[in-house]
Order: C-alpha cells, then structure tokens, then sequence
C-alpha cells in the first residue's frame, strides 16, 4: 500500500464523518479541536496514527484513508458504483476492498482491463486532469486488417464529432488473415475514443484492453481481480510521465 500522507485536519474530520469541511474548520478555530494534546490551529496537517480529539472525545480514524486500487475489469460491467438500471458493476468486484472507492476514469462496457480505483480526489484529480497527458495503452484486436494509410491517419488524429483526435502512437504486434492486433498509445482518453479513431478508418473492434496507464502495468493480474498499488506505483502515477518510457 502507497504511503500516507499528511492531511489537513479538517478535510481527515470530515472523512470520519464528524463534521462538514466548513463546520470542522470552525471547530478548530474555536479551539475545540486537540491533535496530541495540544490545541489545533487551522492549516495544521495530520497523519492517521496522531491522537485527534474534538470536543474532548478522541475520534476513530481509519489507519489507511486512502486507498489506491488497480482492477482487471472484464468485459460486460459498466465503469461507475451503482446503475438504476440494473446493469452489472465495477463496485461488485471491489466489495471487498473495506473501503469505499470509485473509478478514475472509465473503460466502457465491452473494453477491459486496467481501471484504477480510489478514495483520494487530489490524486483522482490529478491522474485525469488533461494537462497532464498521463498516457495509456490499449492492445486492441481489429477487423479484417490494416493498411499503412489507415495507420497514418490513427496516429496523425481522425476528424470525431467535429474535432481532431491528439496523435497517437501506433504499433503492429500481430498480423493474420482478417484480423490485426495493435499496440495503442494515448495521451488524452475521451469516451470510446479508441472505439471512434477506428470507425472513423473503417476498422471494427473486436477486443479492447488496457494493459498500463503511466509508467504502471497490469501484468498478470487475473481478470475480475484487485490489488492496492505499491507506493513506487503511485508515485509513477503522480510524475507526470508524458511520453511512454
């Protein structure tokens, strides 16, 4: 598991659920608030081991408010906690995580593999936030084959939905009569991209997977299963990584 970080005290008594974020910082301005036995002082940073009290009752905290977890999604569950319509769900292959996390970014429907969940929205917030082009990569099966224009238009960017796709980066792993596996690299992720880019070249997709976002691969995680990143990992998530190294 990554490891914590310091939190400011008002945003860790809203996660136990004591108070607002708003409300917690007027508790500690009216000094009702003690970290280790001293009075608490607005902007104070804390870990989850330190003796919070508020009101003079100490509060439970959790030992590991975040959470960082990578998930080999399948094919057939739809990236999002609950549905109204029934369908199946990613929160159905993390119940037992013991904590409550949600997706960062999505894969759609038929698309699996590598989702990233968490509980942490800086970090949330940061991994899909645009200008930082954190890259990912697909390995995508395609019908009934690919010549050296349609390439050149994948990885140059297709006209979708009135815009021009960014560039990608295009790769021929495997190659047989009617069907052709690629190696995509992404900078940007917009909804079904992928799926779109190749329609857009006359090419059906058959499979799609994400195998690595960043500088962090799947390897052999089984399909349907879970892990918690590793602090390395995370930290790879947060450098910002702009081309594939």
């Amino acid at each position: 598991m990554a490891k914590t970080e310091p939190i400011r005290l008002q945003k860790l008594i809203s996660q136990c659920g004591i108070a607002s974020r708003r409300k917690a910082e007027e508790l500690i301005l009216r000094g009702e608030v003690k970290v280790n036995g001293s009075v608490a002082k607005l902007g104070d940073k804390v870990l989850p081991n330190d003796k919070i009290y508020v009101r003079g009752k100490r509060i439970a905290v959790p030992k590991s408010p975040h959470r960082y977890i990578m998930l080999n999604k399948p094919r057939g569950f739809i990236t999002t906690m609950n549905d109204e319509r029934g369908r199946k769900c990613v929160a159905e292959l993390v119940q037992d995580v013991g904590e409550r996390v949600y997706p960062v970014g999505r894969l759609d429907k038929e698309s699996e593999g590598m989702l990233i969940l968490t509980n942490d929205g800086d970090f949330a917030n940061k991994i899909m936030h645009p200008k930082n082009c954190i890259y990912k990569i697909y390995r995508v099966t395609v019908r009934p084959s690919i010549n050296e224009e349609q390439l050149i238009k994948l990885e140059t960017g297709v006209e979708i939905d009135g815009r021009k796709t960014a560039p990608a980066q295009v790769h021929v792993l495997h190659k047989e009569q009617n069907r052709v596996v690629l190696e995509i690299i992404l900078h940007e992720g917009k909804n079904r991209e992928i799926r779109k880019m190749c329609d857009a070249v006359g090419l059906e997709v058959a499979r799609l997977k994400r195998t690595q976002i960043g500088g962090v691969k799947m390897g052999m995680l089984k399909q349907g299963d879970w892990r918690d990143l590793t602090n390395i990992e995370v930290k790879k998530l947060l450098s910002n990584p702009f081309v594939k190294g």
